[in-house]
C-alpha cells in the first residue's frame, strides 16, 4: 500500500479524491479536539483504500476540502467505512450539512458476528490482523503544528488497518447472511437528524424532572438558551451549566437573580452578572409546554408489578442464552426497556418484526405467553418449547 506524505494543499487533495472516487470503498477516520469548544476542531482527516492512504491537514493555510466532502457525501458509488464513526460523521455534517452515505461502521458490524457490543479499535485490529497498536500518540494535541512523524504514522494506521479488515469482515457477514441485520443500524448512523442540533429540541435529551407542562416549558426554554449561549461562545454547553443544574432550576425557579447564588452548581457571580440576567429573562418569558410536544406515554401495556419484573428477568436470561448460541451482541437484538415493554403486554415493538423476530422475538413472545421454558441439559441452560401433552401432564 502506498502511504502519501501529509497533504496540505488543495490540488494534491483533489487528485487523491479523484483516484479514491473509483474505489468500491474508502476507510475514513478523523482526529479532532473538542474539550474546550462547542464545535469539534477538526485537526486531521485520514482516508484510504486497499492501494493507498493519506492524512489531510485541514488546518493548512489555504487548503480547500471541497473535493473531500464531495467524495464523502455526494458519491453514492463509494462505501465509506468507519469504526465507531458517530463523531466523525458529526464533523462531516458540521462542515457540509450532509452525512457520508452509503456508510459502514465496523464497530456496529462486529455486533452481528460476535458478542462484542462496543469493541475498541485496538482490539478490533488485534482480533482481525494480529497486530498491536501503539496507543502513545492517541491523546496528543492534534491541533499543534507541526505534527510529528509518529503522530502522522499513528493516524494513517487507523485507515490502513481498517482497509484490510473491512473486506474480511464483509466476507464473514455474507457467509453468515447477517448483512441485512445491519441495514437499519447503518441508516441510523447516517441519519442527518442525529446531528442537527436544534436548540428547541435539546431539552428532550435532558432527564425531565416531571411531566408538568409548566416545568417542561421552562426546561425547554432554558435548554435552548444554554445551547445558543454555548454556540455563540464556542464552548461546551456544560461550561455554561450542567444538565442537573438546568433541570433543578426548571423545577424550582428562583424568584430573583440574587437567588441564583443559592443554586447548587452556580457560582456567586450569577447573582449579578449578565449571563444571569439573560437567564432570568428566559425564565420569566417561558411558557408551558404545548400539549402536542409533551413526552408520549406508553399507549399500551401495564406497569410491571413483581410478577412482570420476574418475566422481564426471564427475558434477559433468554437474551443472554440466545446471544451466546448465535454469537451476536445482545444489544443488536434488543434493549432492556423493550423487553420490559414486551413483559408488560406491548406488542408493537421492533423485537417482533423482521429478522429480530426470527432470531429472538418469536422465542421471547412464546416465553411471555407460556409456550417456552428453561431446561438444564448436560449442565448447560437451554430453552425448550412446551407442547400440549406436557401442559396436560403438568396439570393432571
Amino acid at each position: 500500500m502506498k502511504i502519501h506524505d501529509l497533504i496540505t494543499d488543495t490540488e494534491t487533495l483533489a487528485d487523491l479524491c479523484q483516484r479514491l472516487a473509483k474505489s468500491d470503498f474508502v476507510a475514513v477516520d478523523t482526529e479532532f479536539m473538542r474539550e474546550n469548544t462547542y464545535y469539534p476542531l477538526l485537526c486531521l482527516v485520514q482516508i484510504g483504500n486497499e492501494e493507498e492512504a493519506a492524512a489531510i491537514d485541514p488546518l493548512a493555510d489555504g487548503i480547500d476540502l471541497k473535493s473531500l466532502w464531495d467524495l464523502l457525501t455526494d458519491n453514492e458509488d463509494v462505501l465509506k467505512v468507519f469504526h465507531a464513526g458517530g463523531q466523525d460523521v458529526e464533523i462531516v455534517y458540521n462542515f457540509t450539512g450532509k452525512t457520508p452515505h452509503p456508510i459502514f461502521d465496523t464497530q456496529i458490524a462486529m455486533m452481528a458476528i460476535s458478542q462484542n457490543e462496543q469493541i475498541g479499535y485496538a482490539n478490533l485490529v488485534e482480533s482481525w490482523l494480529g497486530l498491536t497498536i501503539d496507543k502513545g500518540a492517541r491523546f496528543t494535541d492534534w491541533s499543534r503544528r507541526p505534527l510529528t512523524d509518529r503522530q502522522i504514522e499513528y493516524a494513517i494506521g487507523d485507515v490502513t488497518h481498517l482497509a484490510k479488515i473491512f473486506p474480511k469482515m464483509l466476507k464473514k457477514l455474507i457467509k453468515t447472511d447477517r448483512g441485512r441485520w445491519l441495514n437499519a443500524e447503518m441508516d441510523k448512523l447516517a441519519d442527518a437528524e442525529n446531528y442537527r442540533n436544534d436548540p428547541g429540541e435539546v431539552w428532550r435529551r435532558i432527564r425531565a424532572p416531571s411531566r408538568n407542562a409548566t416545568v417542561l416549558g421552562r426546561l425547554k426554554a432554558l435548554a435552548a438558551w444554554r445551547e445558543r449561549e454555548a454556540q455563540d461562545k464556542d464552548i461546551p454547553r456544560g461550561r455554561i451549566m450542567r444538565d442537573e443544574t438546568l433541570a433543578d432550576i426548571a423545577s424550582h425557579p428562583p424568584k430573583k437573580q440574587a437567588d441564583l447564588a443559592k443554586v447548587r452548581g452556580l457560582s456567586n457571580a450569577w447573582r449579578e452578572n449578565d449571563i444571569g440576567r439573560r437567564m432570568m429573562k428566559v425564565l420569566s418569558n417561558a411558557e408551558p409546554l404545548p400539549g402536542d410536544e409533551m413526552p408520549e406515554k406508553r399507549s399500551s401495556g401495564r406497569p410491571l408489578g413483581k410478577e412482570g419484573k420476574l418475566v422481564g428477568d426471564l427475558l434477559k436470561l433468554l437474551l443472554k442464552i440466545r446471544s451466546r448460541e448465535i454469537d451476536v451482541a445482545s444489544r443488536l437484538l434488543t434493549r432492556s426497556d423493550e423487553m420490559e415493554a414486551l413483559a408488560s403486554g406491548e406488542r408493537d415493538l421492533p423485537i417482533l418484526e423482521g429478522w429480530r423476530y426470527e432470531v429472538f422475538g418469536k422465542d421471547a413472545l412464546e416465553l411471555v405467553e407460556g409456550r417456552m421454558a428453561f431446561a438444564v441439559e448436560k449442565g448447560r441452560l437451554k430453552m425448550t418449547r412446551i407442547n400440549g401433552e406436557a401442559e396436560e401432564a403438568a396439570t393432571a
